[in-house]
């Protein structure tokens, strides 16, 4: 009979202080393994281990190294650390992976073995036995998770290729754990839907549930967007996040809601036209289909092109919202509507319906191109452009960092503490040359 699957959280901090809070309550919610995350280590050194060692002796401690050099004497610092196990990269020669397994029989340490990067995982699964190894770690790293991947379906295959210890990684949560372990693998390791809930102990304990009960435990957070989830992963952040997702991305400046609360998103249908040329974007409202938004391009001044008759067309079609480089004008009609539009300018004058200009063609604003079909998020802060091509990662690096707002927000609340505080603004402090490094 197959022994009961492992949980083992993953501590990708970069303060011991805030991971330390959070294996204490991984462990209490359930967790079986506790490792110090790679970011971890590389922050706090290996008295990271040190310290995770005495708060729990009778724990598996795991040291995500990640070695690609030097075998024997990170194994031998691992294990005098106090790790049970370390990690070293299939990447990396097959000597340094001999000389962590000899050094790990010489000072009592296994070695996992992480497939992250391999060409070919499942051929070298088939001869990691060979190598002495303890572990294998089929894991989906998390720029690939932003793109939308998930590591089981390697998993199954690596499964199949060996009888090794099996571990996976790499965005799994209560409602894929039981899927993980159905798919082969004997140690489920879950960092954020642990480390970012505001909740780490009713977290781990919903992930061990469905562990032990092999069921679908519903998570609110934590979950990937795909192509055909886009929609309601976007529905979940807001363009704050997404800025910080993506490097500070600027949203297409000067434009701002007609109305507060507003907000919406959807992909873009283009509208380039004339100052004051109402004609294409009512147009564009019989060419959007329910969830589009009509993003017009109108030189960015006025007169109006758009207006209450306009919006009433658009609820007609289910049209998410409107955004207007130029003016709209009925502005108190248009928000009794509750149809979400930005605009740049607001003015009581419009323009004629000449019929100049072109719907669904790239249009520039804010030195931005806008392309048909790329997605568009849009709330009281502004709106976000976000390329079709790279809308699902963009979404998902959005939701990744709503979710570690999350902790970070419901750390300051159960401290009663600051921001800089928490996540200890002063060490990360750049410093200049010269400067001190307290």
């Amino acid at each position: 009979m197959k022994t009961q699957a492992k949980l083992q959280v993953a501590l990708d901090f970069v303060e011991f202080d805030r991971a330390a809070a959070v294996a204490k309550a991984a462990v209490a919610g359930g967790a079986d393994y506790i490792e110090a995350g790679t970011p971890l280590i590389k922050s706090e050194g290996l008295d990271a281990v040190r310290k995770l060692r005495a708060a729990f002796p009778d724990k598996t401690i795991i040291a995500d190294l990640k070695t690609m050099d030097a075998g024997r004497i990170e194994a031998e610092c691992a294990a005098k650390a106090g790790a049970n196990v370390m990690t070293v990269l299939g990447a990396a020669d097959e000597g340094t992976i001999r000389e962590c397994v000899e050094a790990g029989r010489h000072y009592g340490i296994e070695v996992a073995v992480d497939l992250l990067g391999l060409a070919d995982p499942v051929a070298f699964a088939k001869r990691a036995g060979e190598l002495g190894v303890a572990w294998l770690d089929v894991h989906c790293a998390i720029d690939q998770q932003m793109a939308g991947r998930d590591p089981l379906a390697l998993l199954r295959e690596v499964r199949a290729a060996t009888d090794l210890t099996l571990a996976v990684a790499g965005g799994i949560n209560s409602e894929t754990a039981s899927a993980a372990v159905q798919a082969g693998a004997d140690v489920v390791i879950v960092g954020g839907a642990i480390t970012k809930a505001v909740d780490p102990q009713k977290a781990t304990a919903d992930i061990r549930r469905a562990i032990d009960t092999d069921q679908v435990v519903a998570s609110e957070h934590f979950k990937r967007a795909s192509a055909e989830t886009l929609r309601e992963t976007l529905q979940t952040v807001r363009t704050s996040n997404i800025s910080d997702g993506s490097h500070r991305r600027p949203c297409l400046e000067g434009l701002r809601p007609i109305g507060p609360g507003q907000f919406a998103c959807g992909p873009a249908v283009t509208v380039r036209t004339m100052p004051g040329d109402w004609a294409k974007p009512v147009e564009a409202i019989d060419v959007a289909r329910p969830g589009d938004i009509i993003v017009i391009d109108a030189g960015g001044v006025p007169p109006a092109v758009w207006g209450e008759l306009a919006s009433e067309s658009c609820k007609n079609k289910s049209v998410a919202g409107v955004v207007i480089h130029g003016a709209a004008r009925d502005a108190a009609e248009i928000r009794a509507l509750g149809l979400p539009v930005w605009s740049r300018y607001v003015t009581s004058h419009a323009g004629n319906p000449h019929g100049l200009g072109e719907i669904n063609v790239p249009i520039e604003i804010a030195h931005q191109t806008i392309r048909p079909g790329d997605w568009i998020v849009a709330d009281d802060d502004g709106v976000m452009v976000l390329p079709a091509d790279r809308a699902v990662e963009m979404a998902n690096r959005a939701a990744d960092v709503l979710e570690a707002e999350n902790r970070i927000r419901a750390e300051i609340r159960d401290q009663r503490s600051t921001l800089a505080k928490v996540v200890n603004l002063k060490r990360w402090e750049k410093k200049g040359v010269g400067d001190a490094v307290g």
